[in-house]
């Protein structure tokens, strides 16, 4: 008759909870997966699929019962590597959003805006375009499927143990926030460059010929000079993706390696 030990359940529980809620705690936060119109029972099943996969290759479990408190705060560690590394690569989406926000509000369309369902928000629409293009971009490279594959290794990196994480992970994650103000600058700095000499050329001509209406015409001219330059932009932002989607990967596996418990 076979039977089974109370020990032993708790083993086998362990093994498929703690791997569960890391993988999960990432699928919810990062971009693609993380999107509120991904259906949830999706996000549930994706994640309890992968961790079928990935629980028998992780070896010896520490030897905690997940129902006491050391077993719940190894679960609360799995959550928060998890949301970390989705919001590593998270960082760069909403750095290429900035630099929409930055190209729109310089040709003058920061009013129009369109509500953002990923976002919950009204983004103006260069933004909203820009984000777009970048997600085809990030699914044509297969950085969906690259970001499992990191998320699958990060347990070889960062193993499920009962010591404290490594304070330096964290930091390196509030570190890493800054990527959206420099990568969404050098984005939209070509743009802003472009606009700044068509103000001044408004300017000058303003000068020259006060009674022209400046309302009348600076529009016109601003808003097609910013389609134009975004039109010859727009091949030369292709490898700035790729590149910043392979930073943000390898961010997220350098975050799991130094958030590693120090082994006494």
């Amino acid at each position: 008759m076979l039977t089974v030990t109370s020990a032993q359940l708790g083993a086998w529980l362990a093994a498929f909870l703690w791997p569960l809620f890391r993988i999960g705690a990432l699928i919810a936060s990062s971009p693609i997966f993380g999107n509120p119109s991904f259906p949830r029972l999706a996000k549930i099943g994706l994640a309890v699929a992968v961790t079928l996969v990935v629980a028998p290759t992780l070896g010896e479990m520490p030897q905690v019962d997940p129902g006491s408190a050391a077993g719940l705060l190894i679960l609360a560690q799995q959550i928060m590597i998890g949301v970390a590394m989705g919001l590593t690569i998270r960082v760069v989406f909403v750095a290429v959003e900035m630099a929409g926000n930055l190209i729109g509000l310089q040709m003058g369309l920061g009013f129009a805006t369109f509500f953002d369902p990923v976002n919950s928000a009204q983004v103006p629409v260069v933004a909203q375009f820009l984000g777009l293009l970048f997600t085809l971009v990030f699914l044509a490279l297969n950085g969906h499927l690259l970001m499992i594959e990191i998320l699958v290794d990060s347990f070889q990196a960062f193993p499920l143990s009962a010591r404290p994480p490594s304070a330096q992970g964290w930091k390196m994650v509030a570190d890493w926030g800054g990527e959206i103000f420099r990568s969404g600058l050098l984005l939209s700095l070509p743009m802003i460059a472009a606009l700044l000499i068509a103000n001044l050329s408004i300017g000058i001509m303003t000068r020259a010929a006060p009674q022209l209406n400046i309302f009348a015409v600076g529009f016109p001219i601003t808003l097609a000079a910013g389609f134009v330059v975004l039109f010859v932009t727009l091949p030369y932002m292709a490898p700035l993706f790729e590149r910043m989607t392979h930073d943000g990967l390898q961010m997220m596996m350098q975050v799991a390696r130094v958030a590693r418990p120090a082994i006494p």
